[in-house]
């Protein structure tokens, strides 16, 4: 007998489901098997006030929240399945070459103070006693303390093996009886009418020796933004392209825009082996802000989340558990009925 229904197995669906679990529920998870969500390339960058939510206050807020609850997340999954999620605290290094990369970048680190978030601005000898690795060619940076990061597929993998055998392989074309919350990416879109667009994202993997960088690096490179995400295994994620198109090809071009400015930050890079390159599509709605909220008496939408998804997966999860079990309505500036 399942007391819940969750139509999505990527990073919201499982986190809703794992909450839902935790409080009692029996859940059943409805995902297709696959590895096509946004999560699968998401670079796990815990940036909250960043550039994806400038301007948005509510946004903003609920960014910041989420980034707090990760901690204890993190935490959560790795006593429950023992798997270690690669939360890592030391920070970001953002970083600008040009004197109108740094005014660009200066007017981002402005809105992360307005919001309560550490900005240490760094002159550029400073930061390359923080990272030797980059470019000399610097002009300014800053160490954002309160930003974070995680692998999100090792997060898929702790919440898969945390809901065991209620996460079931099948494709739901159509939405199940309820109770059931719709948590499927793009896939909402067909399921429920509300308006989800694709968004086309590239992020490339590199491999060379580990403790080139201890740092994220976000950098502002003649006009172009890129961030470079370390793993401690020798990894290196590379992304931040955005188009909007819905086709899965990687091109050249696309390459091209990633690997030039990465390497003209972390020159070094040009030596690592280039192991994948990763197309997904970001599900993003008109405003770029989050779906949370009910459709119906029966259905609870939990998408949208555009660049944000795994940052917001610990808030999310808990306000549609909330939901669900409390009958607490997340915060209006997130309902579903915003673009009727």
């Amino acid at each position: 007998m399942t007391d819940l229904t969750i139509v999505g197995g990527g990073i919201i669906g499982l986190s809703v489901a794992w909450r839902c679990q935790q409080r009692g529920l029996r859940v059943t998870v409805l995902d297709n098997g696959s590895d096509d969500g946004a999560w699968y390339a998401a670079a796990g960058m815990l940036a909250p006030a960043g550039e994806s939510s400038f301007g948005q206050e509510a946004l903003t807020a609920l960014m910041i929240e989420s980034a707090a609850r990760w901690p204890g997340f993190a935490a959560e999954l790795r006593r429950e399945t023992g798997i270690d999620v690669g939360l890592d605290t030391h920070g970001t290094l953002a970083v600008a070459l040009t004197g109108d990369d740094l005014a660009e970048a200066q007017r981002l680190w402005a809105y992360r103070e307005q919001h309560g978030m550490g900005v240490h601005r760094l002159p550029p000898s400073e930061v390359r006693d923080r990272e030797p690795a980059l470019t000399p060619r610097l002009r300014g940076g800053a160490y954002l303390p309160d930003d974070q990061q995680v692998d999100p597929r090792r997060v898929l993998a702790a919440l898969r093996t945390a809901l065991g055998p209620a996460v079931v392989h099948r494709q739901a074309t159509e939405v199940p009886p309820g109770p059931v919350v719709v948590a499927a990416g793009l896939g909402t879109a067909a399921l429920t009418g509300l308006p989800i667009r694709p968004v086309k994202g590239l992020v490339l993997r590199l491999r060379g020796e580990p403790g080139l960088l201890r740092h994220v690096v976000v950098g502002q490179v003649d006009g172009r933004h890129v961030y470079v995400v370390p793993r401690t295994d020798g990894d290196i994620v590379i992304g931040a392209t955005q188009e909007e198109r819905a086709d899965a090809t990687v091109t050249a071009g696309a390459v091209l825009e990633l690997l030039r400015p990465a390497t003209e930050l972390v020159p070094d890079l040009a030596e690592f082996e280039l192991t994948e390159s990763v197309v997904r599509h970001r599900p993003s709605t008109p405003d770029n802000a989050p779906l949370l909220g009910r459709i119906s008496d029966d259905v609870v939408v939990a998408a949208g989340h555009h660049r944000n998804g795994v940052l917001l997966a610990p808030v999310t999860a808990d306000l549609i558990a909330d939901l669900v079990i409390e009958h607490s309505a997340p915060p209006a500036a997130f309902s579903p009925g915003r673009f009727a």
